[in-house]
């Protein structure tokens, strides 16, 4: 299109000049959008332009006015059917192409054109574009009132595009107006049968602005859809175009976002809503009781997975129910009864594996971070009547079982009851006792929940009918072929029988409430088909009975089971692994040393210490008891060198009833420092306020611990929370430390825990006037490298100060002279004369070598020796009265303790011992004698055997069947008489372990020559 200015003549009728051409220029826009439309729009009929094409007439007036382009009346309404005016024609028209209003100008001499007219400014903008003249040019009167015909609007909108007028034509116009007409209706402007002497409509020229200005804008987006889990938007364009875009982060479900694109040249910013119902990840876990563990979903989840207790995992503990809230979208998780609790503000990982969305077009594996708080008193949620026998309370979180079982400890109408109380864990107690019917009210007291807050005694009234019907099933849920849960329509008392398909495949089963838990087990599992489940004799508390039975279909685990973690101690000296998977997995698995593969930073297997050449443990991994199968323990044999492991795991499959094998999983471990703290000892003594009378005492707790501890962080020896105390030993209930308790550093391992003064103190004495021991409780502490205290939770009665001692841990024989005793902490001090070896009759003095923070060497004194194989009955004891002691740590804590010493001598070649005989198919027997008796494995690689300088094939390597201190060596050689022959240990003979002596000691290096 040319920017170029162009002229034409007046187009009139009856001498009213409609186009004035003249000097004026026609914009550019006017004819860019004029001409861009006219070959594809209809004046006055909807013609399809994408999805627009849907809309109506009043639908596209109103884009038009949120466009600003057409105004409606001051009532509210349209007028689509009314003719359309002059000043509305010049209005649109103006707004469509943008013209500037321009104010303060009057060229038309009309009654009452002027500056308050509403339509001036427009009229004069399409005037001085020579778009439009008045009706009366000599005049001046524009007759912005009067009406438009369609011929004038199909005139004004073919010169502004400049078509091309035919000189044949077919249409019932004026003269004049023809050719534009005809060129209207070749362009598709006007339909062929169109009245155009006839007066436009406003809903005419809705139809015509809609189109001109739909072609003008960029396509709108008329729908989208999100896609790839909030990857992808799709966009769906007015022009049926459809753009992906990948906004810059993944959308959040059910959360409005902007998302902009650019597309064809244009600038988009959408706002789009992920809608999304099934859920899409974890949205948080907490914990408000110390048994419940409630995970929350942004949507809904699948009932049988979300439901099913495996699914879930916190190290150390089991979930024995996972029930899901009716809007699907929290699953409140209980821990078994004798699982243990969770510890108060302690921050747990609970691990999800298996659980599926509602559309089960995800399956969430995660690990989420929480910690527990319970700040809140168990009540009474409600109380419900079973029948005239017996009623049934609902407390509104978990409660002890020994709080509940009294009878004394609930009242009905304020009287007594008679009867006896069963525990349903974890929050239900049914009462069996005799009810009238009519209305009761049951008083609840003494009730602890896990956090031991108890109950207000409160009352809540409840309702008693009769009940002559047994119970009924609602429902039955299963998600393997072993566990199915059958729910009735109230509380069951008894099952006389559970079975499936025969009575000889009955289940064992539980019941909790009104569900039985039946659990088949082999050889009486259930099939993938449908399945009929029979109870018989389901007795309510009404004593109402019948049989029943349901029909279920099972959903296989296809779950591969996972590793959760792996956590690395020392115990006695030796390295522990402990690994812990995400489901129950097979026992013969988990305890297959062949599963398990130990490899140094360099990539390369660990030899000795415990494992093997291949690298996997010597001692067969141990299953961890009450771990729910889930856990085994992987033991070295001395404690491996500091640096970084890698741990290989495979080959382990769950007990789903077709196993799933997990995928190879491997882990590293760092074993720089990860021996978990310990208290060592801790003291009392009381402290008298000055200035205040002596019967208000204060405390001073002392607490000593076996390494250096946190500071800050989580895991702060400093946090007064982190202490409880109770006023005797060994207590059931602890409180929380006064309010203004203290906790101040005295060093590195050592810490005063201070008691504000009260009136009588905090220590009692006996009937003989002794001061008793107080309890003390540590819970979530650490050491400085973020080791916590074992199980996070230590128990310590507290004595009066003078009366703690650092005890000897560990003792062991390195060589027949020398003994390396490791203590419970470090000392500062150790003086020999403290400390005397036993063996048998035999007393022995030592000689303090070393002392490096609580592991002393010591050297037999004088010529004394020990055996080879230390054998039992041989001790290191702290000897003489505690108060003579002067090995002592540096807060003066006094060493005591008395330990076996175990044997770490390693076996060792008696010199000149090897003899040698002839053997079968031309070979040679060595045998060499070793110092104590020898477990060996027969491993040809073990030694290295040259004759006369050159190598010699080994074939066999045992142990002597009539002597068990000799190794006989079996390798190719006729004769050896006359000739030079040296025999090596291989280079990995003692990491290998191929001849240890009986309690697993790697035989020193051999070299015979």
């Amino acid at each position: 299109m040319s920017n170029k200015s162009y002229h034409s003549n007046p187009i009139k009728e009856n001498n009213q000049v409609l186009i004035q051409g003249g000097e004026k220029k026609v914009m550019k826009k006017i004819l860019s959008v004029a001409l861009s439309t006219a070959m594809a729009f209809s004046m006055f009929a909807s013609v399809a332009f994408g999805d627009d094409a849907k809309l109506t007439t009043a639908e596209k007036f109103n884009v038009l006015k949120d466009a600003k382009i057409l105004t409606g009346y001051q009532d509210g309404s349209m007028g689509l059917e009314k003719d359309l005016t002059r000043a509305e024609f010049a209005t649109v028209v103006s707004k469509l192409m943008g013209l500037k209003p321009i104010e303060g100008q009057l060229s038309f001499k009309d009654k009452g054109y002027t500056a308050k007219n509403w339509s001036v400014k427009y009229i004069e903008a399409v005037y001085a574009a020579g778009l439009m003249e008045g009706k009366n040019t000599t005049k001046k009167i524009f007759d912005y009132n009067g009406k438009i015909t369609v011929q004038e609007m199909a005139a004004v909108l073919v010169r502004a595009t400049k078509l091309e007028v035919p000189t044949e034509t077919d249409n019932d116009a004026s003269a004049w107006a023809k050719g534009y007409v005809q060129a209207a209706i070749n362009a598709g402007i006007i339909e062929k049968g169109a009245a155009p002497k006839a007066n436009a409509t406003r809903s005419q020229m809705t139809e015509t602005a809609y189109a001109i200005w739909l072609s003008e804008q960029q396509p709108a987006v008329v729908s989208y859809e999100v896609k790839e889990d909030g990857k992808v938007v799709e966009f769906k364009l007015a022009n049926g175009d459809v753009v992906p875009v990948t906004p810059e982060t993944p959308l959040k479900a059910n959360v409005e976002t902007v998302v902009t694109f650019k597309h064809a040249n244009y600038d988009y910013s959408e706002k789009v809503t992920w809608v999304v119902t099934a859920a899409t990840k974890v949205q948080g876990v907490s914990a408000s009781n110390y048994k419940q563990v409630v995970v929350a979903f942004d949507g809904d989840v699948d009932k049988a997975t979300a439901t099913n207790p495996s699914n879930y995992s916190i190290s150390g503990l089991s979930f024995s129910a996972a029930a899901l809230s009716e809007d699907a979208k929290t699953v409140t998780l209980t821990i078994a009864q004798d699982s243990g609790k969770l510890d108060r503000q302690k921050e747990y990982t609970i691990n999800l594996k298996g659980v599926r969305n509602a559309d089960r077009t995800k399956t969430f594996s995660d690990a989420v971070k929480f910690s527990p708080v319970d700040t809140t008193l168990p009540e009474v949620k409600e109380v419900v009547g079973l029948g005239t026998k017996a009623f049934k309370v609902v407390f509104s979180e978990p409660v002890q079982q020994s709080s509940v079982v009294s009878t004394s400890n609930f009242m009905v109408d304020g009287k007594a009851v008679s009867g006896y109380v069963t525990y349903q864990y974890p929050n239900i107690a049914i009462i069996s006792t005799d009810l009238a019917v009519g209305s009761h009210e049951l008083t609840v007291r003494n009730v602890k929940d896990y956090a031991d807050f108890t109950i207000l005694s409160a009352s809540s009234n409840f309702t008693v009918a009769e009940d002559k019907t047994a119970p009924e099933v609602v429902g039955a849920t299963t998600n393997d072929l072993t566990r199915v849960e059958i729910e009735f329509n109230e509380t069951i008392k008894s099952v006389s029988k559970v079975y499936q398909t025969s009575s000889s495949k009955t289940a064992t089963y539980t019941i909790s409430d009104n569900k039985v838990i039946a659990t088949f087990s082999d050889p009486n599992k259930l099939s993938l088909a449908e399945t009929t489940i029979y109870l018989e004799g389901v007795t309510d508390y009404s004593n109402n009975s019948a049989n029943r039975e349901v029909k279920v279909t099972p959903v296989l685990d296809t779950e591969r089971p996972t590793v959760v973690g792996v956590e690395a101690d020392v115990d006695k000296g030796n390295h522990e692994f402990t690994v812990e998977f995400s489901e129950a997995v097979l026992l013969g698995d988990i305890t297959n040393p062949a599963n398990y593969v130990l490899k140094d930073k360099d990539g390369k297997v660990v030899t000795g210490k415990g494992f093997t050449t291949k690298g996997n443990p010597v001692k067969a991994p141990e299953f961890v008891t009450g771990s729910q199968n889930k856990k085994v323990k992987i033991t070295s044999i001395g404690q491996l060198a500091s640096g970084v492991y890698t741990l290989e795991i495979s080959n382990i499959r769950d007990v789903a009833a077709i196993g799933n094998t997990m995928l190879p999983y491997s882990t590293t471990i760092d074993l720089a420092d990860i021996e978990k703290p310990k208290v060592l000892s801790t003291s009392y003594y009381e402290v008298t306020t000055p200035g205040n009378s002596s019967t208000f005492t204060g405390l001073d707790i002392i607490v000593h611990y076996s390494k250096p501890m946190a500071f800050d962080g989580v895991g702060n020896v400093l946090e007064a929370n982190k202490y409880n105390y109770a006023s005797t030993a060994n207590a059931a209930t602890y409180l929380p430390l006064p309010v203004n308790s203290s906790v101040s550093a005295i060093n590195a391992e050592t810490v005063r825990i201070s008691l504000p003064a009260k009136e009588g103190g905090y220590i009692t004495t006996n009937d003989d006037g002794v001061k008793q021991a107080i309890s003390l409780r540590v819970v979530n502490v650490a050491d400085a490298n973020g080791n916590y205290i074992s199980n996070n939770v230590v128990t310590t009665a507290v004595n009066e100060k003078g009366q703690q001692y650092v005890d000897l841990k560990t003792v062991k024989a390195t060589d027949n002279n020398t003994i390396v005793a490791e203590f419970e902490g470090p000392l500062s001090y150790v003086q020999a004369s403290d400390f005397i070896v036993t063996a048998g009759e035999s007393t022995y003095g030592v000689v303090v070598v070393s002392n490096n923070n609580g592991v002393v060497t010591f050297d037999l004194a004088g010529d004394n020796k020990l055996a080879p194989e230390v054998g039992d009955n041989v001790t290191l004891s702290v000897k003489g009265g505690n108060h003579t002691v002067q090995t002592v740590n540096n807060n003066g804590l006094k060493a005591r303790g008395s330990k076996d010493i175990t044997d770490a001598i390693s076996p060792t070649y008696v010199e000149k011992s090897v003899a040698f005989k002839n053997g079968e198919d031309n070979t040679t027997v060595a045998t060499l004698t070793f110092d104590e008796a020898l477990v060996v494995f027969n491993n040809p690689t073990a030694f290295v055997v040259h004759v006369d300088g050159e190598p010699v094939d080994v074939t066999k390597v045992e142990r002597n069947s009539g002597d068990n201190k000799k190794v006989e060596i079996t390798f190719k050689a006729a004769t050896v008489a006359g000739k030079t022959v040296e025999i090596y240990s291989s280079s990995n003979f003692a990491s290998a372990k191929f001849v240890t002596d009986t309690a697993g000691n790697a035989a020193n290096a051999v070299a015979i020559n």
